[in-house]
């Protein structure tokens, strides 16, 4: 009797393994390096409430989520670029996916001028001759303008750029192509662009090693990576004329008034080149992707632990935004949030979030 009674005491505690088992719900995600701190920042403090969900994010790039999420090999993408025409219609459709903001950020010009501790003020103008190779010397008189107080060196620029498709490259080159005419045609607007002089690196690793290594050399870089990493950066002339730096404040500047260009379910908006005097002029959301049916993903039970993760990260998760050097999103920005994520559905049906 006593042995019956232990086999079926083993048999339960097998049998409520087994069910604990397939309670847990793996999510995957990959795509954009630009957010890359605070997702793995999400992914640990969203685990720790929910420990019954897996989740995982990959920074492999911007190009690399969306390839990710158009064959269907992730459950959901990040992306500092919003899709476009063609990606949309790899996904089937512009009607078959939402795009939310997760947060915003800024990209610093980065530079290795040694003896040189001041701030260096650029403005958009003489980025884009830096990187078109009309301005390769420090000395050039286009920078001494608007840094009156700086001996620059007579040392040559090596401009450092990214090899893999990136969101902070389309980010970049498409505010450098508000401040040059020249530029749209002479480099163009992409997550990847066919650079004229200077030297790549593959992510925010390989531009800011470029940097680091080459005296004279400077590099755009996502502004917390440039923190962590400490590796000095400039202030950029925005539209009002003000030299201003990165940070969540004036980022968040950029964003102001955003969620009035962001319609339906894909929330897209421009936040470089804004107006304001407190603005920094390279800044950008980052996005999060997802199919507007869940019907990639396995069963409702990931859907709903998919939904509820969003839901999280762009309310709750927001709190830990400015500690990163990222810029939180607006209230207005999270009800067009709210509004897009009730019309994610799984197999037709809606999804509510656990």
């Amino acid at each position: 009797m006593r042995m019956k009674t232990w086999v079926m005491a083993a048999f339960g505690v097998l049998a409520f393994s087994i069910v604990t088992a397939r309670a847990d719900v793996r999510l995957q995600g990959a795509g954009a390096t630009f957010p890359g701190p605070l997702y793995e920042r999400w992914v640990a403090e969203y685990q720790s409430v929910k420990p019954d969900v897996k989740l995982d994010y990959q920074a492999i790039g911007s190009g690399g989520g969306i390839k990710g999420i158009t064959d269907k090999t992730i459950d959901f993408a990040g992306s500092d670029a919003p899709m476009n025409k063609t990606e949309l219609a790899a996904a089937g459709g512009p009607e078959n996916i939402v795009e939310i903001p997760s947060c915003a950020g800024g990209i610093v010009p980065a530079y290795n001028l040694p003896g040189i501790d001041k701030d260096v003020n650029f403005t958009g103008e003489v980025i884009a001759d830096i990187y078109m190779g009309k301005i390769n010397n420090w000395n050039d008189p286009e920078i001494a303008k608007s840094n009156p107080d700086v001996k620059f060196p007579d040392l040559a620029i090596t401009p450092a750029w990214r090899t893999d498709g990136s969101g902070t490259t389309f980010v970049f080159t498409n505010y450098l192509a508000t401040q040059s005419k020249e530029f749209p045609t002479a480099i163009g607007v992409s997550k990847q662009v066919k650079w004229p002089i200077g030297a790549g690196g593959k992510g925010n690793a390989g531009v800011a090693q470029v940097v680091q290594q080459t005296p004279g050399a400077v590099g755009y870089l996502e502004q917390n990576y440039a923190d962590k990493n400490k590796i000095q950066y400039g202030a950029v002339q925005n539209k009002a004329g003000k030299f201003v730096k990165a940070s969540p404040a004036s980022v968040a500047a950029a964003g102001d008034g955003a969620a009035a260009e962001m319609k339906g379910d894909l929330l897209a908006a421009k936040l470089w080149n804004q107006s304001g005097d407190d603005v920094y002029p390279i800044s950008s959301f980052t996005y999060l992707i997802v199919y507007k049916d869940l019907r990639n993903l396995k069963d409702k039970d990931q859907a709903a632990a998919l939904v509820d993760f969003l839901t999280w990260a762009t309310h709750d998760g927001q709190k830990f935004s400015t500690d990163l050097d990222y810029a939180p999103l607006s209230g207005s920005v999270q009800k067009k949030i709210e509004a897009a994520m009730k019309d994610i559905s799984f197999g037709g049906s809606p999804v509510a979030s656990n």
